[in-house]
């Protein structure tokens, strides 16, 4: 059962990205463009946790491209894939421990790519505070989907220990 849409608090991005990652699935990533606005379920989503994690863009510390991961959890660190494919993640966590969750599908549009695609997400929202934007936020219903977790994906170049962590989390019959 699920009630009235309401927008994630401040208060809500707080939790480490492994606790983040699975509770941002069946919520809704909302996008305004031209006054429209598109909700979209989250299907997919992976956990970064901090410079320790090989697979963190942080593990090298803070840079300027890993900057807005230091904030407190609540604004979007969105970068550029190959040079092809926009990525949106969520920061989450306390200020000055980098992390983040990387949102991979929502419903309709699997992949990261695909989804920022779709929802005309790009450097234009990196560092957009989602507690306060009205052009990117989620939003959350009540819906608490049963999920799989799996090892990430895309990370070759991580630890084996980081590799084999389960921290790509999808809803259940949803490919993971």
């Amino acid at each position: 059962m699920t009630g009235p849409c309401l927008r994630l608090t401040a208060d809500d991005y707080r939790s480490a990205s492994p606790v983040l990652a699975p509770r941002l699935l069946g919520t809704f990533l909302c996008r305004r463009i031209r006054g429209r606005v598109s909700r979209r379920r989250i299907t997919e989503t992976e956990a970064y946790y901090g410079e320790g994690d090989t697979a963190c863009h942080a593990r090298r510390g803070k840079t300027a491209r890993t900057g807005i991961m230091y904030q407190y959890g609540g604004f979007a660190y969105v970068y550029l894939c190959y040079g092809i494919h926009w990525m949106l993640n969520v920061v989450s966590g306390p200020a000055d421990f980098p992390e983040a969750v990387l949102i991979r599908g929502i419903e309709d549009f699997n992949g990261p790519g695909r989804l920022t695609k779709a929802l005309q997400i790009s450097k234009a929202l990196n560092g957009e505070n989602l507690v306060l934007s009205e052009r990117l936020w989620i939003e959350d219903d009540g819906c608490r989907p049963p999920y799989d977790a799996s090892k990430r994906i895309g990370i070759d170049y991580a630890s084996e220990e980081d590799k084999n962590r389960l921290w790509r989390f999808t809803l259940s019959g949803d490919g993971g």
